[in-house]
């Protein structure tokens, strides 16, 4: 055939296009990346132009425009790293989609930072430093800048290398590296950073003990009996009552709590109160669900695949309206301080300052949510809806118990623990039940249900690198605001 024919032409253009059109699938593909860069970059920008126009003409009015720029960056990465904590089982466990799971956190997380992300936050978070000492204004508003710059960069690391960490203790870390840098180390309550370090280890057990407890639980009476569907109707409305006892009570003491006074008592009578009437109606729902269904675990992965995703949902909205403060509280500090010349403890959030929260913890989880929430649902250990429920009423249940206990424990490490507590229970289980089985089996085959029963169900490499994570991250975070510090010093804002 001569090159010169015209079907040689044809498919020398038909190889080009094709070319073309893997070099195009490359581009994109690299670039995809470099868009929500950009995007973040505007939606910072835009936030620093905010702060400009309602600060317009005031007196040192660039710290706050610095300091909203900040404030931006610390949502956009509390969106992106912390989020997946409560989307993550319910992903892992397919009872969501990536595209649903983002799109019920960014509403659910909006509407708690707006609806009950509260008028008033402590901007020196727990008492980690005194306020006398960093009673001169721009000390102040350079130690705050420090802790927002400090806190974020650490958790944009944190995400990169793909470890779910505490944006509360970024923040508290960046706090006290602040405090340290400007009056030194007299200023800081060492018996409240004592509390919160034992929190790094108080969290994850109780998260891990409780969510394992519950698998437990869920296996002795749902799963391992004769008839599956007929413990369902029985125990599965019974479970989701006490789901939602414990965010209703959870709800209240970290949402209702911003508008009105409730103590645990009350928080916990709503709770119980909550848990009866949704009881009360899941048991017709449950039993019409289950009408027809096959007496086998398929099925019952069916009847938790809703309160699974209601759960998740709660979780997102109760985030939001607890963890806003760590992106817009120390901002909200910086525009108190330059607008009345004062330091305060405590400081009324401007709405425009929430509305950065709650847009930059949304476009943060939409643009850079999903590598840790596939982390979290699917890479630690396989999760399935009654796992991943377990894992979320852990969550609500550990918060009110730590909450009666006094005891400062971190979202994050609750979450995250739950999902590692329901690996290892795994573990344990099937290898006492590959032992047990054995012992009636002939040599051949004991020895190949004992190799099965040595498979890991918790990637060890995911496990270290996080624990490492929550370790270092109050340091790490003190560090770098030490140095944001001095910078911010130098420079003069």
């Amino acid at each position: 055939m001569s090159q010169d024919s015209p079907s040689h032409q044809w498919k020398t253009l038909d190889q080009d296009l094709n070319r073309l059109s893997r070099l195009e699938a490359a581009t994109m593909y690299s670039a995809r990346p470099l868009v929500g860069v950009g995007i973040s970059l505007v939606f910072v920008t835009l936030a620093a132009l905010a702060a400009a126009l309602f600060t317009g003409g005031e007196p040192q009015g660039l710290a706050v425009v610095v300091a909203a720029a900040f404030g931006a960056y610390m949502a956009l990465n509390i969106g992106a790293n912390d989020v997946a904590n409560n989307m993550g089982p319910a992903v892992g466990a397919k009872a969501l989609s990536m595209l649903g799971a983002i799109a019920i956190a960014a509403i659910c997380e909006s509407a708690g930072a707006l609806l009950a992300g509260g008028d008033v936050v402590s901007t020196i978070s727990k008492g980690i430093i005194d306020p006398q000492g960093l009673a001169d204004g721009r000390v102040f508003v350079w130690a705050m800048m420090a802790a927002l710059l400090s806190a974020s960069i650490w958790v944009n690391i944190a995400t990169w290398i793909g470890a779910p960490v505490s944006t509360t203790h970024s923040v508290v870390g960046g706090v006290m590296g602040a405090g340290i840098a400007a009056a030194g180390l007299g200023t800081v309550s060492w018996p409240t950073m004592g509390a919160i370090a034992a929190s790094w280890v108080i969290s994850p057990l109780l998260g891990g003990v409780i969510a394992a407890a519950m698998l437990a639980f869920i296996k002795w009476r749902v799963i391992y009996v004769a008839d599956k569907i007929a413990a369902a109707r029985v125990w599965v409305p019974v479970l989701i009552g006490v789901m939602s006892a414990a965010f209703a009570t959870y709800l209240s003491i970290k949402g209702l709590s911003h508008v009105m006074k409730i103590g645990l008592p009350l928080a916990l009578t709503i709770g119980a109160a909550a848990g009866v009437l949704v009881w009360l109606i899941s048991v017709p729902f449950i039993r019409r669900q289950s009408r027809g269904m096959e007496n086998r675990n398929r099925s019952l992965k069916t009847l938790f695949r809703l309160p699974l995703v209601v759960s998740a949902g709660l979780l997102s909205f109760a985030h939001g309206a607890n963890d806003v403060a760590n992106a817009v509280g120390p901002l909200a500090a910086v525009v108190y301080a330059q607008q009345s010349a004062e330091v305060a403890g405590e400081v009324s959030i401007p709405l425009w300052v929430m509305v950065i929260g709650a847009l930059g913890i949304s476009f943060g989880l939409v643009l850079f949510g999903p590598k840790l929430i596939g982390m979290v649902g699917s890479q630690i250990t396989k999760l399935n809806p009654m796992r991943a429920y377990c894992v979320a009423l852990s969550a609500a249940v550990t918060v009110i118990a730590a909450s009666w206990l006094g005891l400062p424990v971190s979202s994050t490490h609750i979450a995250v623990g739950g999902v590692f507590g329901v690996g290892f229970f795994r573990e344990w289980y099937m290898e006492r039940r590959a032992r047990r089985i054995a012992d009636n089996r002939p040599v051949a085959q004991r020895i190949a249900r004992q190799e099965r029963a040595r498979r890991k169900l918790v990637r060890r490499s995911h496990f270290m690198t996080i624990v490492a994570a929550w370790v270092v991250t109050v340091p790490a975070a003190a560090l770098l605001s030490a140095l944001c510090f001095w910078l911010l010093q130098g420079l003069g804002f």
